[in-house]
């Protein structure tokens, strides 16, 4: 596909450089023989793009507050310039650390392990748990009636007591 190119693009003729202002309230490029020019009090120099913008100058708004002018457009971070500029996320990298009781070596040896391996640990470990839970209950079961004698002992007496005590004056004191 053939593409249309101009003459001076043909004759390698360098482009013409146009100076530009740029506007002191919206910021757009000013051409030449178009703006106007405001020398202030002190002797700043601004450029305007047309009457609009002059207006809205000498009446001080701030050009933030106008959705149309580029100071809005940079502060609510509109356009394609910043869209390029955004920085990539770094993502966080996964680093093990040795939990308190295994080092960093039992815990890869631990993960390198097949699961069938991991499940019979699990249920020998299971297995000895409850065999220490049922002597734990036997050795109960010897002791609660021995237990059982002393408590009735004891009891007897306390009951005693309460009787004794039970009959006070109720009211004011």
């Amino acid at each position: 596909v053939a593409t249309q190119s101009t003459w001076g693009e043909r004759c390698n003729l360098p482009t013409m450089v146009i100076k530009t202002e740029i506007c002191a309230f919206s910021e757009y490029r000013i051409y030449p023989g178009r703006g106007q020019k405001f020398v202030a009090r002190d002797g700043k120099v601004h450029y305007f793009i047309n009457k609009k913008v002059d207006a809205l100058f000498h009446q001080r708004i701030k050009p933030v507050k106008l959705r149309w002018t580029q100071s809005w457009r940079r502060m609510n971070k509109k356009g394609k310039s910043e869209e390029q500029a955004k920085k990539k996320t770094r993502r966080t990298a996964k680093v093990q650390k040795a939990i308190v009781g295994l080092s960093l070596d039992d815990l890869k040896k631990k993960k390198a392990q097949k699961t069938e391996i991991r499940q019979a640990a699990k249920d020998l470990a299971l297995k000895e748990a409850k065999e220490r839970q049922a002597k734990k209950v036997t050795a109960k079961a010897k002791a609660a009636p021995k237990a059982a004698a002393k408590a009735a002992t004891k009891q007897a007496p306390a009951a005693k007591q309460q009787k004794a005590a039970a009959p006070k004056a109720a009211g004011k004191r």
